[in-house]
């Protein structure tokens, strides 16, 4: 997949999932701050999970509008019809410009675990099946990760390390334990021959989860190392965020915003 050039943003949510704006109130957005590409990318049907995705007959619109937005602002600004494709979707990914392949669950036996609705969704569900261990919680997740191109067929790895959203400053678990190291670096080699490229994700930051944007600056650095290529990402899910997905760059291990860019 071809990274577009100009201002853009592929990964932009609206009222078909869990945005809060329609899919024109957010292109009207885009073209008022002057982007150059606008990508949206509706959460895929989960069936044991409908709160926070398109339904089966919302996908249907959601293609239709997209497609109908393209048409009527063409020159005005490039829109294209994504989807953020769950590894747990019942609905194939087909016929769409790209797809951004996403782990929010893990499975366990016949359950469904969520691994980003809550701090303390995600606390009762370490207390649970992993006698309150959030690297074992972790290990899981990467599991997940690992196949989530193959399962997907997806462009582009969303929010790889989505399992430290409630980990800011190390709160609840140490991101250094070997166990959790060898987890995510286990998933980003089985992933990178996919060439699928890695979102640098802001979501987070814009709704107050983290400061910093996924993936964490040690990870980012793997990936790199090994050949992988990363896309900017805005996670949008309120058309007043587009735009300040701003670059960011790792600098003495750490990431830092780029003033320059």
């Amino acid at each position: 997949m071809k990274i577009p050039r100009g201002k853009y943003d592929l990964h932009v949510h609206t009222t078909f999932c869990d945005g809060k704006n329609t899919a024109e109130e957010t292109v009207l957005t885009a073209i008022s701050r002057g982007m150059d590409v606008i990508g949206f990318s509706g959460h895929s049907h989960t069936p044991f999970d409908e709160s926070y995705c398109m339904s089966v007959e919302g996908t249907g619109r959601y293609r239709e509008e997209i497609l109908r937005l393209r048409k009527k602002y063409r020159g005005k600004i490039k829109i294209l019809l994504g989807i953020e494709q769950d590894l747990f979707s019942d609905i194939p990914a087909e016929g769409f410009d790209y797809v951004i392949g996403s782990v929010h669950y893990f499975k366990l036996g016949d359950e469904y675990v969520p691994v980003d609705h809550t701090a303390a969704i995600q606390k009762a569900a370490a207390d649970r099946y992993f006698g309150g261990d959030m690297i074992s919680l972790a290990e899981v997740y990467f599991d997940e990760v690992a196949r989530v191109a193959e399962t997907t067929g997806c462009d582009i790895v969303g929010h790889f390390d989505l399992v430290t959203k409630f980990n800011e400053d190390g709160r609840t678990f140490d991101v250094t334990d070997p166990r959790y190291v060898r987890a995510w670096q286990a998933a980003v080699d089985r992933l990178i021959p996919s060439g699928a490229l890695f979102e640098i994700n802001t979501g987070a930051i814009t709704r107050g989860y983290r400061k910093t944007p996924y993936p964490a600056p040690d990870i980012f650095g793997y990936i790199k190392e090994r050949g992988g290529r990363f896309i900017l990402s805005g996670d949008v899910h309120r058309a007043e965020n587009l735009g300040i997905n701003c670059r960011w760059k790792v600098v003495e291990g750490h990431w830092q915003l780029d003033s320059g860019q």
